[in-house]
């Protein structure tokens, strides 16, 4: 059986970065930078007011307190998006937050240390230089990199860029990925089921891990137990990746083996549980991974294969392996398993209310126990060679989504 690392090797060897392209920011959301993003502007652009109250010169309050009170003169005020003022010595400027500073204060009295005075103000606590200013560029300055290539483009990074200026961004677009269920059992879901049928879960599946791994899915129609029907299938598709579900082993009817097997793609079996019969080539220039049909399969195979293809796709720095770089996790376990030997296992887990975690599915982590896959939030890594997973020990866990 070939190792696992070696086999995502193999898979990260088809692919490479996709090309970028120039999007507006809000258009970027869940792409990957494709290259470094600085800051066109400041952060913040001026200095402004942290709080409401009075900007003063604070050498003019020093002293003040509740039983001895500094009482100034009221020059002005500013609100937010208002141009600065001036300050004269011995005077105080009513200020909003955000507002900018007026020129020759260097420090705000929160509101809540005066009587609120409007021509003139009583002041019931100093403060020193400095103190409640937000000063210009503290955040960010021009040419600060803010989104590094190869970071996602969240919600959180937009909204910093858009902070310091950024309008525009280079991220590289979302991978195209065909999947093709095959089997003459599937039936589309929600229709009656007759004698040995199933419904069609891969496609669902496998549909939802890419669109939260960034990915764009495109669903081909489930295909039958017939080679010829498959090819065609695939040669009409238009995409940066094709996954296939089913027919990868060693049965009388595993059509996907069947058909490709001699155009490219190469079937092994893989040291791993579950998900031990994989496919890897090319098929018409187009990276193909072929997994097996049994739901749990689909999800290990996709979490250990499939998601690091599309990391290296989408440009991501961490996707250099089965787990991204930046993200290594690990938990203590709460109930114990055992472990087949000569293969690296991953268990679907769930976690306790004391943050440890348990198999998620009740009957072990057989590759058909999708129902019960429902409950899983992480898999367990259990390397080959260990025979059993006992409370107490610890697991690194793997992701299947950004």
């Amino acid at each position: 059986m070939r190792d696992l690392d070696a086999h995502v090797a193999r898979a990260l060897a088809l692919v490479a970065p996709l090309a970028a392209e120039r999007l507006a920011l809000g258009g970027a959301l869940g792409l990957t930078a494709a290259r470094d993003h600085a800051a066109r502007d400041a952060s913040p652009p001026f200095d402004n007011s942290a709080m409401d109250g009075y900007a003063v010169r604070s050498a003019d309050v020093q002293g003040a307190t509740p039983a001895s009170p500094v009482v100034l003169p009221v020059a002005g005020e500013t609100a937010a998006g208002a141009p600065p003022g001036v300050v004269p010595a011995g005077h105080a400027w009513r200020i909003m937050t955000g507002a900018p500073m007026p020129d020759g204060a260097d420090a705000v009295v929160p509101v809540e240390s005066t009587d609120g005075g409007v021509t003139d103000v009583t002041m019931t606590a100093s403060v020193g230089e400095g103190r409640h200013v937000r000063r210009a560029g503290e955040d960010a300055r021009p040419g600060d990199v803010i989104v590094h290539a190869g970071q996602c483009f969240t919600a959180v990074r937009a909204g910093a860029l858009a902070a310091v200026g950024v309008a525009t961004v280079d991220a590289v677009r979302a991978p195209r990925v065909a999947v093709i269920a095959t089997g003459d059992e599937l039936v589309d879901v929600g229709e009656d089921l007759a004698p040995g049928q199933i419904h069609d879960s891969n496609s669902v599946l496998l549909a939802g891990l890419l669109r939260q791994a960034g990915a764009d899915p495109v669903v081909i129609a489930k295909v039958s137990d017939r080679p010829e029907e498959l090819l065609a299938r695939i040669a009409a598709v238009d995409a940066d990746l094709i996954v296939t579900t089913g027919g990868v082993s060693v049965g009388a009817y595993d059509v996907v083996k069947e058909a490709l097997a001699a155009r490219g793609v190469e079937f092994v079996r893989v040291a791993m549980q579950p998900g031990k019969p994989q496919g890897l080539g090319l098929v018409n220039g187009t990276p193909t991974v072929c997994l097996p049909g049994n739901p749990v399969s689909v999800l290990v195979s996709f979490a250990t294969i499939v998601a690091p293809m599309l990391r290296r796709l989408g440009g991501d720095s961490g996707g250099g392996g089965i787990v991204d770089s930046r993200a290594h996790e690990a938990a203590v376990v709460d109930e114990g398993w055992s472990v087949p030997p000569g293969r690296r296992q991953f268990m679907p887990v769930r976690f306790t209310a004391a943050g440890t975690v348990v198999p998620a599915t009740p009957g072990g982590s057989g590759s058909h126990l999708i129902a019960g896959l429902a409950a899983a939030e992480a898999l367990a890594d259990v390397p080959a060679g260990a025979e059993r997973v006992a409370p107490g020990d610890t697991v690194n866990l793997v992701r299947w989504s950004r």
